[in-house]
């Protein structure tokens, strides 16, 4: 009774179309988890991501669980997980993903989860990683290490939702560095991010890391933009 009366009073509502959920449905109403834009990589259409990377850097696996259109349903649940505070979407989604990808063998050699850092003063604005959440459910599906300790970021970026590609490119070059980098040698990581748009902050990522000694890496995204 309690609980029927607060959900009435304090709805919770839908990460994506921010409509209330009924008391059996989490994060995403039901309607949503069947119209949300699967992208569907890791089965059936992985070089549509790999090929955003093709000749600048080397991955092993790439995929975004969603497509993101302007104006849909996924940049208002992005919108909502990285302004909104509602960490609960990034949680959710890591175990959307991370329950597909436990089944696919290239992915089962994964060992370790890096998220694509946010710089200090970001996230003193924010109060959280936008990804935290989602990687550590995906480390928990493919029962692998969940690593925030190695990739920084070094330097302070404005947002750059609407910067061209090459300054975007510029402004994430040389923003990242490595620190106990003895962690993930010999290691197959999978990095991950909210979006991949041009793919800047995730190629000077993978730039960094790459002078790991022996180290392999993947690719997992909540979203990538057409």
């Amino acid at each position: 009774m309690l609980s029927d009366l607060a959900y009435l009073f304090y709805p919770i509502y839908c990460a994506a179309c921010d409509t209330p959920l009924h008391k059996n449905e989490r994060v995403l109403c039901t309607s949503c988890r069947h119209i949300l834009p699967l992208g569907n990589f890791h089965n059936v259409n992985a070089k549509s991501i790999e090929k955003v990377f093709y000749g600048r850097v080397k991955i092993e696996n790439a995929t975004s669980l969603f497509i993101f259109h302007k104006g849909g349903l996924v940049q208002n649940l992005l919108h909502n997980l990285k302004y909104r505070g509602r960490e609960s979407i990034g949680k959710e989604l890591g175990k959307w993903l991370g329950e597909e990808l436990r089944h696919i063998p290239s992915y089962q050699t994964i060992t370790a989860i890096i998220p694509v850092p946010l710089h200090k003063k970001r996230f003193r604005q924010r109060g959280y990683n936008q990804v935290e959440k989602f990687g550590k459910e995906i480390a928990k599906k493919l029962d692998a290490t969940y690593i925030d300790t190695v990739l920084k970021k070094s330097s302070y970026t404005p947002k750059q939702s609407k910067k061209g590609r090459l300054y975007r490119w510029r402004n994430t070059a040389e923003t990242f560095h490595i620190q106990k980098e003895s962690l993930l040698k010999n290691q197959h990581i999978l990095l991950v991010d909210d979006i991949v748009t041009t793919g800047s902050t995730i190629e000077a990522c993978i730039n960094k890391l790459k002078s790991i000694e022996g180290i392999k890496i993947s690719i997992a995204t909540i979203a990538i933009a057409e």
